[in-house]
Order: C-alpha cells, then structure tokens, then sequence
C-alpha cells in the first residue's frame, strides 16, 4: 500500500503533455492530455496545417544493391532496380519480396517473381515465401545468372530471404548468416518475427 500511494503521489506531480499527432494522409493536431492519469475520456486537440505526407519521405534514393555471394546473389531496396542496374551487374532473375516490381523499363529477357510478403512480425515466412524464394535464387544458380532480391527497403523481408537462404544453402548459422549480409548491406535489421522463424526452423 505504501508503493501503491507513492505511485499515486508521483503521478499527481506530473504536468500535462502535449503531443503532435500525424496521420498517415498527413493531417496534424496536437494532443492534449490535462489530467496526468489521462482518466479523461478523451485529450483535447487542436488542429495544425496539414502536410503533403504522413510518412517520411525518402530524399536519398538507396539505388546500389549489395554483393552478398559473388557475381551471383545481390540484395536491395526498390531503388536498386533499374535498367542500370540489370545490365552493369548482369541481373538475369528479379525477386520482389512483398511489393511489386518497380515501375520501370528493365529488359524483356528478365526473369521476374513477386511474392507477396508483409513486414510484419507475425507474418509467416515458412509454407511459402521462403522455399519459394530459395528455389528462386536456387534457379538462377543453375542457370549460371544472376538474382536481385529487393523489398520496398531492402532492410528486413529481402534480408529475412536472404539470410534463410544462406542458411539452407550455405550451411550457416544465423548469426553467421546474418552478419555476412549485415557486413555488405549494414542497413539491415528482419523484423523480430523473421528472426524468430529463421532460428527455429532452419536451424
């Protein structure tokens, strides 16, 4: 009891805060909570000018994919796919983890597959995205091409494949897999979901 009424004691001191709240269609208010239990049924707000986005807008297109297996296997974001890019790292197979294939011009001769794949923790990699996504990057190797794997970031799904693959061909750990793609692409970070799955089931 002597805890509990110290909590409250503490509480009571606190000041009211003001937050600013953005919305993903950009619209902005600041929220105002004046009780510090926020026991009031709802903040007071007050509306500010809108901006053109509700996200962070990318400034810096991320267009250089990364090397991971030699002349063979490259991982990046969406920026990296271009017809640039196919041609001077001589990319025969494309993989899209999660979002379409950019809308650009790349050559007709591109082999392409797009698995659909949300980054989020609890998404499944196992029945589907993965084996298919092995197979995949497996078909290039036959072929003696070359594979792209990309997500919109290139930071956690086309990571996740990435690193699976490694590990189901390679013979790696996790951790070793891991820091291998890390050591070339020092942006990525799967999700802790994805991480989950790829210790436990490819172990």
């Amino acid at each position: 009891m002597i805890l509990l009424y110290e909590l409250q004691k503490r509480l009571a001191s606190l000041r009211p805060t003001n937050t600013v709240v953005t919305t993903p269609t950009g619209a902005r208010f600041i929220e105002r909570r004046t009780s510090p239990t926020g026991d009031e049924e709802s903040p007071q707000q007050q509306q500010l000018e809108a901006r053109a986005y509700g996200f962070v807008v990318d400034t810096k297109p991320d267009t250089v994919p990364a090397c991971i297996l030699s002349e063979f296997l490259y991982l990046g974001s969406q920026d990296s796919v271009s017809t640039e890019n196919v041609l001077k790292f001589k990319v025969t197979h494309l993989l899209s983890i999660g979002i379409e294939t950019p809308n650009v011009e790349l050559p007709p001769t591109l082999k392409c597959k797009h698995l659909p794949c949300l980054d989020l923790p609890e998404t499944d990699l196992m029945p589907y995205v993965l084996p298919v996504s092995i197979e995949f990057i497996d078909e290039a190797r036959r072929s003696r091409g070359c594979v792209l794997v990309h997500c919109n970031a290139g930071v956690s799904r086309s990571a996740a494949v990435v690193i699976g693959y490694l590990m189901q061909r390679r013979d790696m750990g996790y951790e070793e897999a891991y820091n291998l793609v890390k050591s070339w692409r020092p942006c990525i970070q799967p999700n802790a979901g994805f991480v989950q799955q790829l210790k436990k089931s490819l172990k």
